[in-house]
């Protein structure tokens, strides 16, 4: 198992409340018949989650990816994983703890 593999996998047990409140959403293939896979290695990065199918990753983001550091590493990785033929959509932490609803409406909306 390489390392991205490893890490992957450490992730997902201390996945944050509000990717597993997301993931019980996505998971087994119940939304919409998409499947979605979590903490997926994608080249040198890893996405929060991934529909291989229609080439769409979710990130959910926390406070620390409002800071210059983390605007810049989020930009660079994007386009990179928008070179790859991946569409890149974000929401706050707070969206899914106060609207997981209209959350889950959008990424249906970049679906379909």
């Amino acid at each position: 198992m390489n390392n991205k593999t490893q890490l992957a996998r450490k992730l997902r047990q201390n996945a944050t409340r509000q990717e597993h409140k997301l993931w019980k959403e996505l998971r087994n293939s119940q939304f919409s018949n998409f499947k979605f896979r979590r903490q997926y290695p994608i080249g040198h990065y890893i996405v929060d989650f991934v529909c291989i199918e229609k080439l769409l990753i979710i990130e959910i983001d926390g406070g620390q990816h409002n800071e210059d550091a983390g605007i810049f590493y989020d930009c660079e990785r994007t386009k990179y994983l928008n070179s790859r033929g991946f569409k890149v959509i974000r929401f706050w932490n707070s969206d899914v703890d106060k609207n997981l609803e209209g959350v889950c409406i959008e990424i249906l909306r970049n679906l379909i």
